[in-house]
């Protein structure tokens, strides 16, 4: 099967223009159009499906028959003409002269909800859609440096496919070189978001599509995805894991390290500071313009603010400025409405200093959706980024060195010991 023509961006600000039709709301005031240049082109290419999802018939049926689909049938180009497009190269600039890693991780949750639509579709007007929402992040790892003014594209695909879950892979590639082909680009960040189904009308998980892999790389990449979607079941219905001697060792030593600065700060460890010094925090009142087709607020926003506010904390915690390496884990756990008030807290969880050319700070960013009236605050999301310092911000500071982080209270601590857990746990994997 010949893959589709892929489906090229272009600046807000010079946005492809549509059929004028008095009868129907222009693309322009739909949902969810005014996060990146990449939602206007998705929302473009799948104008009818949108169109069904936003205004499905009354009292519609749901998908009667499941059907089997093959990854190409979903799979999708995302193609960035930075070199000859001024405008769109400077709505993703940042101040190194790459790609603005927030507003990327945005259009990669929108291109991943757009195949999973694409994939769940029967195709037919007359049943009702289902609710495809972001469940969790599996990871996000940046391979390389993304330059702002070479061409870019993003391949994505659906690998895996549950009852009600779907996997979506997709990967950033980039040429080394300005002159080089695009036969010969290279991968430059890898992602994997996992969207689940529910019932637009029921709100109870809904069963999807079939998926039938045709490669051998599509069926690797299906035993891989199953893997780690039986690991997450196992994770969910586990008793909390006890930590062995070595592990209870290394806490008490932290806990004692920590009353030394409650206690004692001025006999305190110069090299260490307490995790409760590294924290930052953010507010906003979730607007209707960054909400997606179903109401609710953006995945793809959300993860733009928590990396924002978890790069802020990386800078004013090295004094350098920081480098990011990766996502590790995004947890989707309520969704967040237009009007809701949102808190961003943040903090370095933990450092990784054993190799001194690539020191680590790990960043841990959770949103709280916070109700004044009824005196609640929940947790809605959570992040997991990881950082280290820019080369060139290095060198120029031979005297670098970063803080160890020590907590204070054994929650704290625990869940130290728990997030390293995870990430063992995942580089095994």
């Amino acid at each position: 099967m010949n893959s589709p023509r892929p489906i090229s961006v272009v600046s807000t600000f010079a946005s492809p223009s549509s059929p004028c039709d008095s009868t129907k709301k222009p693309l322009s005031l739909w949902p969810g159009m005014y996060h990146s240049p990449v939602t206007t082109a998705l929302w473009e290419a799948r104008s009818k499906i949108f169109e069904s999802l936003l205004d499905p018939p009354k009292d519609a049926p749901p998908q009667s028959q499941l059907l089997t689909r093959t990854p190409s049938h979903s799979r999708t180009t995302i193609f960035y003409p930075f070199s000859s497009d001024f405008i769109l190269r400077e709505q993703y600039r940042d101040p190194w002269n790459e790609v603005r890693i927030g507003i990327l991780l945005e259009d990669l949750d929108a291109l991943a909800g757009t195949i999973s639509v694409k994939h769940c579709s029967d195709d037919d007007s007359t049943t009702r859609p289902l609710l495809l929402v972001t469940a969790s992040v599996h990871k996000i790892v940046l391979k390389k440096p993304i330059c702002v003014d070479i061409d870019l594209k993003i391949v994505a695909s659906v690998i895996w496919v549950g009852r009600s879950s779907i996997e979506i892979q997709l990967e950033v590639m980039q040429s080394e070189l300005k002159d080089v082909k695009a036969s010969s680009d290279s991968v430059a960040l890898t992602a994997n978001f996992i969207f689940v189904a529910r019932d637009s009308k029921t709100g109870k998980a809904a069963p999807i599509n079939r998926l039938s892999p045709e490669t051998e790389v599509e069926k690797l990449l299906f035993e891989e995805a199953e893997a780690r979607n039986n690991l997450r079941k196992k994770k969910r219905g586990g008793d909390r894991r006890e930590f062995d001697h070595g592990e209870c060792k290394k806490l008490k030593a932290w806990l004692a390290e920590g009353r030394i600065f409650s206690d004692m700060p001025a006999l305190a460890d110069r090299n260490s500071i307490l995790l409760k010094n590294t924290r930052l925090e953010n507010s906003l009142i979730c607007q209707p313009q960054q909400r997606n087709i179903h109401g609710r607020i953006f995945g793809g926003f959300l993860m733009h603010r928590a990396f924002e506010l978890a790069f802020s904390t990386a800078y004013t915690f090295a004094g350098l400025v920081p480098y990011f390496l990766e996502v590790d884990h995004v947890d989707f756990l309520r969704p967040v409405d237009v009007g809701d008030f949102l808190r961003f807290k943040s903090c370095v969880l933990y450092t990784q200093l054993d190799k001194l050319d690539c020191p680590l700070i790990n960043i841990e960013v959770v949103a709280h959706v916070t109700s004044p009236e009824i005196r609640s605050s929940e947790v809605s999301n959570t992040f997991y980024f990881k950082f280290t310092v820019r080369p060139e911000a290095k060198a120029r500071n031979n005297g670098f060195k970063l803080r160890n982080v020590v907590p204070a209270t054994e929650e704290e601590a625990r869940h130290i010991l728990e997030r390293m857990d995870a990430e063992a746990l995942h580089l095994s994997k």
